[in-house]
């Protein structure tokens, strides 16, 4: 006889719920959102289970990994299949989910995920801890701009070392304004200081990497790129095909099939968003800024005049996701094939 259970984990607790083949409820037990605690309550179910299935989300990896290291089946879920597997269930609660998600896992019909290693998740942390203190710096200089409105202050065009000096200048003959205003200067200026030692962070280990190195000869992939695609990706052997990154990644347009109607919508931006923005960052670095040509930008700019620049950017955004894993794979450098008057065409 198969057994199977399934695991809805919050902050603080976990349901769990064993099914046998047949579907029916064996066991159902509420413990501590912990390896340990969910490892001690399979155990003391006392027969060996064919799959052990938790959503993926904050605690998943975590559980996941700890659970496989004890042993158990354990498979992570992706999340946008399993609301949709879930979403039939006349009353929404942990119980019920683990219930759901065990007996996903006595059918088969779920959408495994690839747990990432520990090194590209602590990689990982420092692309968003970067990305966010980029965005306050961005909020407070917005919040600044804003409130000098009011009193006719313009700061105008700047750059983020000028910023300051013009703001400086323009209240200077307002002491209450200039009081008011410094505590954000102060803080704009810890935030400048901190993304310039995560950012040295970043150029750090993408110095010390062959893999982001070997990426980089692709034209519009500077150290950011390379690194958020390394931990995106994380094992390249767990793609059957390079064709299934751009998929992965959301870089392919929706589609709605049904009777005589057929529709390709926009890309369905699936998957990892910060690795999909820093390929579209890529494409248009390699579209506008490169001077040098290749084949891979010549094929760009002439689609980009079919079918506009936009839908150019996203197109070459998804060829650079397959061009990156299939160098990755094959241990090669990107190759320049294009003739010079190619910038003609």
């Amino acid at each position: 006889m198969d057994y199977y259970a399934g695991i809805d984990a919050s902050l603080e607790t976990a349901n769990i719920c064993i099914v046998d083949r047949e579907g029916a409820v064996l066991r159902e037990e509420k413990v501590e959102a912990a390896p340990e605690a969910l490892i001690a309550a399979l155990r003391r179910f006392g027969k060996p289970l064919k799959r052990v299935g938790l959503e993926a989300g904050p605690l998943s990896t975590w559980l996941y990994k700890g659970l496989r290291e004890a042993g158990f089946p354990a498979i992570m879920v992706e999340t946008r299949h399993m609301k949709s597997a879930l979403s039939a269930m006349r009353q929404k609660t942990d119980r019920n989910d683990a219930r759901g998600i065990a007996h996903m896992m006595r059918m088969g019909w779920f959408r495994a995920v690839y747990a990432k290693s520990d090194d590209s998740q602590e990689l990982r942390i420092l692309l968003i801890h970067r990305k966010t203190l980029l965005g306050k710096l961005l909020a407070i200089d917005n919040e600044i701009r804003g409130t000098l409105k009011a009193f006719g202050f313009k700061v105008g065009r700047t750059t983020r070392l000028t910023f300051e000096r013009r703001v400086l200048e323009l209240i200077a003959e307002r002491p209450r304004i200039d009081t008011i205003t410094r505590p954000m200067l102060r803080v704009r200026l810890v935030l400048l200081q901190e993304i310039a030692n995560l950012h040295r962070m970043v150029l750090k280990e993408v110095r010390h990497d062959p893999v982001c190195r070997q990426l980089m000869t692709v034209p519009g992939v500077g150290p950011l790129v390379a690194l958020t695609y390394k931990t995106g990706v994380d094992a390249p052997e767990s793609f059957d095909r390079s064709a299934d990154v751009g998929v992965h990644f959301g870089l392919t347009p929706r589609r709605y099939a049904s009777g005589t109607r057929d529709v390709s919508g926009s890309i369905s931006k699936c998957g990892d968003g910060l690795v999909r923005t820093a390929l579209y960052e890529a494409a248009s670095v390699m579209m506008h800024h490169g001077h040098r040509w290749s084949s891979l930008k010549v094929w760009a700019v002439n689609f980009a005049k079919r079918a506009g620049v936009k839908r150019a950017k996203v197109a070459l955004a998804r060829k650079l996701a397959v061009i990156l894993h299939r160098m990755w794979v094959d241990g090669t450098e990107f190759r320049w094939s294009a003739e010079p008057q190619a910038a003609a065409a």
